[in-house]
């Protein structure tokens, strides 16, 4: 993992290029579409799909994950991401080309912007400490990313400084540990006459 931190940026972030294969995406992609309609959300931005409960600022009542997402978890838990803690939600976001999530301002992002990181096909991508804890993260609202020297990873990928690369649409998974999970499923009141 040492080997994959991007040093370009605050800690700590770490790149890991090709991290599943073509046949592995295309099997991800496949099971998202496939899941029941009711399962996506629809944003001002983007799509998407919440599995393992759904996060509260009291608990997440946690439900079982679908067995396709289980072996990436898995995956995910064995590099050591969340110490001694496992992988129990995962966030599906569809971008279509275009789509994004910024800050409303325009000009404050440009004025805040302090780097790049560009997340190939099959990608991991990892963000800890104060890298998570205390920086804001956005995605252009474009059609099409233009590489500049601002790429922070650059290091680890295919493009070069000038190339224009086209978006098409972008599914990403964010996977997590949600620390405080209920244990009943049910939560009862009592109201008192």
């Amino acid at each position: 993992m040492e080997s994959n931190i991007v040093k370009k940026v605050p800690p700590t972030v770490y790149y890991l290029p090709n991290f599943i294969t073509s046949e592995e995406e295309k099997y991800l992609i496949d099971c998202v579409y496939e899941a029941p309609k009711p399962k996506w959300t629809n944003l001002a931005h983007r799509r998407l799909q919440n599995w393992g409960g759904l996060p509260h600022p009291k608990g997440m009542i946690p439900e079982p994950l679908p067995k396709w997402l289980e072996t990436y978890l898995t995956k995910i838990n064995t590099l050591g991401v969340f110490g001694d803690k496992t992988a129990n939600h995962v966030l599906v976001n569809e971008y279509l080309s275009g789509q994004g999530i910024m800050e409303p301002e325009a000009s404050s992002f440009s004025r805040r912007h302090s780097a790049s990181l560009l997340l190939e096909p099959r990608s991991l991508l990892i963000v800890k400490h104060d890298m998570y804890h205390n920086y804001l993260h956005g995605i252009k609202e474009v059609k099409e990313d233009v590489i500049t020297d601002k790429v922070a990873n650059l290091n680890s990928c295919e493009a070069e400084i000038g190339d224009v690369l086209k978006r098409n649409t972008r599914i990403s998974l964010t996977i997590r540990h949600v620390p405080k999970t209920l244990r009943n499923k049910f939560i009862f009141s009592s109201m008192v006459r």
